[in-house]
Order: C-alpha cells, then sequence, then structure tokens
C-alpha cells in the first residue's frame, strides 16, 4: 500500500519566514492617523450665515405671502405683481440655503477630493445667473412700457413699494458680511498692499452669502428707483418715469451680476486668488539652490488655500522639510510638495 511522504519544511526557512511575517505584522500595525488630516474647508461662519439665509427665506416667505393673499382679497393686481417678484428672490435665496446646509452635511464624504468648501461658490455662480435674467426682464419690461405707455395706480404702488423696500433693507442687514478685514495682515509688508488687499478679499469672502446679500440689495435698488419714478410720476404726470427707472435698476443689477460671476467664475476655475500669497510661498521654498517648477496655488473653501509646489534642487530635502519652511502662512490649508533632483549638468567651482 502506498503512503503519501509528508512535506518537511527546514528549520531555518521557517524562521525566515516567520521573522518576515512579524516584521510585515509590525509595520502595518502602527497607526497612520499622524500623517491623516481633514478635508473639511467651510468657512468660519458657515452655520451662522446659514442661519442667517434661512431667516432671510422666511421673512421674504412671509412677505410673499402676504401681498399674493392680500392682492387675492382686495382685488390689486400691483399687490399679486410685486408678490410675485418677490417669490423669484426667494426662490434664488433657497439655492444659497440649500447650497448651506448640503456642504455642511457632506463635509466629511470621502467621494469629494478636496470636500465642500467649493459648492457655495457654485451656488452663487448660479444665483448670479438668475439674477442677470431678473435683470433683463426687468429692463425688457422696461422698454415695453416705454413704447406702449400703461397706466399706473400710483396711490397703491409707492405703499407696496414703500413696504418692500422695508423689507429688502432689514434682509440686506440679516445678510451683511462681518467679516473683519483687519486682522491677518502682517505678511502686507512683504508685499504690495493693494494687492494682498484684493488677494485676502478673495481667499475669504463667502461667495454664497455675498449673492444672497446682492439679491436683496438688487430688490432694494429697484425699489428705491420704483419710487422715485411712481413720485414724480404722480406729482408732474410723466408716467414715462416709472419705465426710466425700471431701466436704470437693470443696468445697476446686471453690473453687480456680472461683478459676482467673474468672482465666483474665478474661484470654481481654480483661478490663484492671491499672487501675494504666492510670491511668499516661492520666497520661503526657493533657498539654497532650491528651485520651484511649478506651483499652483487655489481656493478650496472660504478662507482655506490649497498648493502643490513642484521643487527641482541638487540636494533635494525631504517633502516634510519644504512644508516646514511653510509652517505659518496663514489660509494656507492643504499643501503637497513634489521634490525632484536636478539631473542636468552643473558648472563645477
Amino acid at each position: 500500500m502506498w503512503h503519501a511522504k509528508p512535506i518537511t519544511t527546514p528549520a531555518k526557512s521557517i524562521a525566515k519566514i516567520s521573522k518576515c511575517e512579524q516584521l510585515e505584522t509590525n509595520v502595518h500595525s502602527h497607526s497612520i492617523d499622524d500623517y491623516r488630516h481633514s478635508h473639511v474647508f467651510l468657512g468660519d461662519k458657515h452655520e451662522r450665515n446659514e442661519r442667517k439665509t434661512w431667516a432671510v427665506i422666511g421673512i421674504c416667505s412671509a412677505m410673499m405671502v402676504a401681498e399674493i393673499g392680500g392682492g387675492f382679497w382686495f382685488g390689486s393686481v400691483a399687490l399679486i405683481a410685486d408678490g410675485l417678484h418677490m417669490s423669484t428672490h426667494a426662490g434664488a435665496l433657497l439655492i444659497a440655503a440649500l447650497a448651506y446646509t448640503y456642504s455642511r452635511r457632506y463635509a466629511h464624504d470621502q467621494r469629494l477630493a478636496f470636500g465642500t468648501g467649493k459648492l457655495g461658490d457654485l451656488a452663487a455662480f448660479s444665483s448670479a445667473i438668475v439674477l442677470a435674467i431678473i435683470a433683463l426682464f426687468i429692463g425688457y419690461e422696461s422698454i415695453e412700457r416705454l413704447i406702449e405707455p400703461v397706466a399706473i395706480a400710483f396711490d397703491q404702488a409707492i405703499p407696496i413699494a414703500v413696504a418692500g423696500l422695508g423689507v429688502n433693507l432689514l434682509s440686506a442687514y440679516l445678510l451683511r458680511d462681518e467679516h473683519d478685514h483687519h486682522h491677518d495682515h502682517s505678511h502686507t509688508h512683504n508685499h504690495n498692499h493693494e494687492q494682498d488687499q484684493g488677494g485676502h478679499a478673495a481667499v475669504h469672502t463667502d461667495y454664497n452669502l455675498r449673492a444672497a446679500f446682492v439679491h436683496v440689495l438688487a430688490d432694494a435698488a429697484v425699489s428705491v428707483f420704483v419710487i422715485v419714478g411712481l413720485v414724480l410720476g404722480s406729482q408732474f404726470g410723466w408716467i414715462w418715469m416709472d419705465p426710466l427707472m425700471g431701466l436704470l435698476a437693470s443696468t445697476v443689477i446686471l453690473n453687480w451680476s456680472w461683478t459676482l460671476i467673474r468672482s465666483a467664475g474665478a474661484i470654481l476655475l481654480d483661478a490663484c486668488p492671491d499672487p501675494g500669497m504666492a510670491r511668499l510661498i516661492s520666497a520661503r521654498i526657493e533657498q539654497k539652490g532650491d528651485r520651484i517648477s511649478d506651483l499652483h496655488l487655489w481656493r478650496i473653501g472660504p478662507g482655506h488655500l490649497a498648493a502643490i509646489v513642484s521643487v527641482v534642487s541638487d540636494d533635494p530635502r525631504s517633502p516634510q522639510q519644504y512644508k516646514r519652511r511653510l509652517a505659518g502662512l496663514p489660509r494656507l490649508s492643504h499643501v503637497t510638495v513634489e521634490v525632484e533632483r536636478c539631473l542636468g549638468e552643473h558648472p563645477h567651482h
């Protein structure tokens, strides 16, 4: 009868395998938590701005319901029209509020490489486009009424415009940006102060809040122009003054919306928000023969910058050493350093 021969492993081999397994276990058992960092890049006042935006939506919605309900109750077309106009701004503010809520809830989502810090910029860009469409509509209506004037119920329209102005001024006060622009300026002596001020604003501005503020401010501007046009029209019979004020308001709002589109769009396209900071990074890295071959600096959230720095050196150091050179730079929240040895020929001294 045939018997299988037992397989034997030399003692030295067993010892070698055990040693390798033990080494592998030791390597993988070490914690790397110290090498990890958070990717939450929301603004310092994110939750506060979220609450303010929802509060303003409540105010605008209450005014909208009151105007539309009062219009049907008293048979006032002007009240209904202003209520519907208020609903467009409430809808635009809803975009801002939902952006705040979503970015807070999904701030730790691992699928998002740099978190949700730029969601507010996307919302601001969308709101600016909506605002531009509203401005174009106001301009179209104004031109149409200049060509074909319509009768205006001045006694009804003026109180409505005044009430709308009050609501918009209250909303603008609640949505004002309270950011202190006087802190964090210790580095301004190293470069042009005016450029640093612009970079500081581009880095810190919460464009989602700015978009909401511009919406209510635009509505307040429209109310002011409307009141002026209505008063002059009622006193002197200048019916054309009302659509003329509408054209002026449309021009002002278009200018505001274009400015917001450019600012938010630059963030979405990862444009460098602070040239002064880029110069500071270069000054700190380019020492002792180290040179920067590539530098990318962009905003990943209100008050947060990210940088990728490619360093070429004859005597390269570890990435951590270069990161330590950047320690203390304000607003620099995420830094990646690539290091390469310079392979070119160098003159002998």
